[in-house]
């Protein structure tokens, strides 16, 4: 354990390398699948931290990367200096301008509960201990997308740390280059230690699941009955399928145990949601169905995500259109017979999501999202996904950011041509030693 004095602002800055104590904790987090074995862990505190950290690895000519909550593990910080922003966790909620200020480390369960008694909603995903701050770099596909696109389209400034070693603060005026490549290209670019993002004015919405027993009702059937439900419905309704072969163990509800559950997914702010999903009930005998007006402090159980740390390893396809011939051979591949246990999700894109904006998220014009998730070795992993979406390959527009759970060990995808081109310009620009290195395809990591 190393203190080292930040000029910034005079205070200790916390170093730990390994074999010191609380090295292993700090790099604990979400996803259990990956090790990264960096040099230097910095247990940043402030943005002056963050600073002097960026400073430190420059000097010694090492890579940096920045972890916080652990969902999303950095690609570059192997035997480099790791900053993680846990501890920066500061909220600041403007109920008059429908915004919320929120610090590196802050997850969206947070900010949910810092805005609901305003009446007011973040635009978080659907897991609660998810970052904001990483998630919203990524893009940021929320619960409520399709009425008001990415969270990154709502983004007012941010405060970043470039791999100059400078704190910077970042609007669409005063350096709408930045600004553009931040929103979409992560942390390749700097270290976001605030951003300030907008509100919306919901406290209620229509939500919940309708479930059925996937070896009684055939998924992609109901994968069929989905996407021509998504057709119907209007643009300010988002939704999303999944199938999932849960175990047989003691520690799920008994009424998941064993099962292999297919579930559609809702979250709608308008006030014929009953009448709207009343197609969904009739697919199928229903084995569970929590559809029901909720606080939107409630929403994370419309997913109901695993809140405990685990291993995965997970890849997306944005889609142009849904074949729902291919995506059913997929759920095949991928049901409770397959090698290792698979997760799909098909979210239904468009609505706000197609909707222009000044930053870097590409594929506005998909109409689908595939999502597949499952556990095991990296290689052993791809050997089930690779030929699962190969089978989508004929409709593929590219790759989701949030949604490349490989650790950073591919970049192909992730971003069209022109968008590719034009990020790597700007890294050229901005980080020319590749100090900040993401491997995201647009610099030699």
């Amino acid at each position: 354990m190393t203190f080292v004095n930040s000029d910034d602002d005079n205070a200790d800055l916390l170093l730990l390398r390994s074999g010191d104590s609380g090295y292993e904790d700090e790099l604990a987090g979400f996803q259990l699948g990956f090790t990264q074995r960096p040099a230097v862990v910095v247990a940043a505190r402030s943005a002056a931290d963050v600073v002097a950290a960026v400073r430190y690895a420059a000097a010694e000519n090492l890579p940096v990367g920045v972890q916080a909550t652990g969902h999303g593990l950095p690609g570059g910080s192997e035997g480099g200096v790791l900053v993680t922003t846990r501890r920066m966790d500061g909220i600041t909620v403007d109920p008059a301008a429908r915004t919320v200020r929120v610090q590196a480390g802050v997850r969206w369960g947070q900010v949910v509960a810092a805005a609901e008694p305003y009446g007011l909603a973040p635009l978080n995903g659907s897991a609660p201990s998810v970052g904001a701050v990483s998630y919203t770099l990524g893009g940021g596909l929320g619960i409520l997308a399709r009425e008001f696109g990415y969270a990154a389209d709502h983004v007012r400034w941010l405060e970043v740390v470039t791999a100059d070693g400078e704190l910077r603060h970042v609007t669409p005026d005063s350096d709408p280059d930045l600004y553009w490549a931040l929103l979409g290209a992560g942390q390749n670019f700097g270290i976001v230690t605030e951003l300030e993002i907008g509100l919306v004015p919901v406290r209620t919405l229509y939500g919940g699941s309708v479930s059925f027993e996937g070896r009684v009702v055939d998924p992609a059937e109901a994968l069929r009955a989905y996407e021509a439900w998504t057709r119907t419905v209007p643009d300010g309704l988002t939704s999303s399928f999944a199938a999932v072969p849960y175990p047989d163990l003691p520690a799920l509800p008994p009424h998941l145990r064993g099962r292999y559950v297919v579930s559609i997914r809702v979250a709608y702010t308008g006030a014929d949601g009953e009448e709207l999903v009343a197609p969904l009930r009739e697919i199928g005998p229903v084995l569970t169905d929590s559809l029901r007006v909720m606080p939107y402090a409630e929403s994370h159980t419309i997913h109901s995500d695993p809140d405990f740390p685990h291993a995965y390893y997970g890849d997306s396809a944005v889609l142009r259109e849904l074949d729902v011939e291919r995506v059913g051979k997929l759920l095949r591949m991928t049901g409770p017979d397959a090698p290792r246990m698979c997760v799909v999700q098909v979210n239904h894109l468009g609505g706000a999501l197609g909707r222009p904006a000044p930053n870097a998220v590409p594929y506005r014009e998909g109409r689908f999202l595939v999502r597949l998730l499952t556990g095991g070795e990296r290689e052993q992993a791809r050997a089930v996904l690779d030929p699962a979406f190969a089978l989508l390959a004929d409709d593929t527009l590219g790759r989701s950011l949030n949604f490349a759970f490989g650790g950073g060990d591919r970049s192909a995808g992730l971003y069209d041509p022109e968008t590719h081109k034009r990020l790597a310009g700007l890294k050229e620009q901005y980080d020319p030693a590749n100090l900040l290195c993401r491997n995201y395809g647009f610099s030699a990591c």
